[in-house]
């Protein structure tokens, strides 16, 4: 199993916010797929926490799955479906087979600083696809807003990212907002983190 420092840090803030955001929806089981589920320690997290949840993780790395599976064995895990290889860059119909107007919820965290723009494309454009209608795109990461990335901290880390990749960096806040918008999807909340970093709710109208 993967164990990732920063994910034992912030699953319980990550919870947390998803039970705030999801609370008028708790009477009713939900269907939910995590994108870039990386080790597969916040999912299992979030389904010891969240029982109304049924979670399909993802991931295009095969090792993650791995660890993913081997989370899912070590805590019986009922509400955790096996993993399955996901591009969000690629069209919505080769998302794993996931029907159109299936998903209750998605989810991606520290997806999108670590992506490229075609992969942002996708996710949006996928996601337009795949919620049901008021269903919602949950999205974690540290962010620009209009263009200007502050503290100094977060510009460091938007230079080390462009560092190690070119296509990645921490996306603009305005430019998600109008990818929803072009997919069937608005903006309703920004919740505020630990670490500058945010969570951007985003709903299917």
């Amino acid at each position: 199993m993967l164990v990732s420092p920063q994910a034992e840090r912030n699953w319980e803030d990550l919870c947390l916010m998803l039970e705030d955001v999801l609370e008028d929806q708790s009477h009713r089981q939900l269907f939910a797929l995590e994108l870039g589920s990386g080790t597969g320690q916040h999912v299992i997290r979030f389904a010891q926490k969240i029982p109304f949840i049924t979670w399909q993780p993802s991931d295009i790395n095969e090792e993650s799955r791995n660890s993913i599976k081997a989370y899912i064995a070590a805590t019986h895990a009922k509400t955790v479906l096996q993993p399955v290889h996901l591009d969000a860059s690629e069209p919505w119909e080769k998302w794993a087979g996931l029907p159109h107007s299936s998903c209750d919820v998605i989810t991606a965290i520290n997806l999108l600083q670590y992506s490229s723009f075609k992969t942002a494309q996708g996710v949006f454009s996928g996601a337009g696809q795949v919620l049901k209608q008021n269903g919602l795109l949950i999205t974690y990461g540290v962010y620009a807003v209009n263009g200007i990335i502050t503290p100094s901290c977060n510009k460091h880390l938007d230079d080390e990212l462009r560092k190690m990749n070119p296509e990645w960096g921490l996306p603009d806040i305005d430019v998600l907002r109008q990818l929803a918008y072009g997919n069937g999807m608005r903006m309703e909340r920004i919740i505020e983190m630990e670490d500058y970093y945010k969570c951007l709710i985003f709903r299917k109208i």
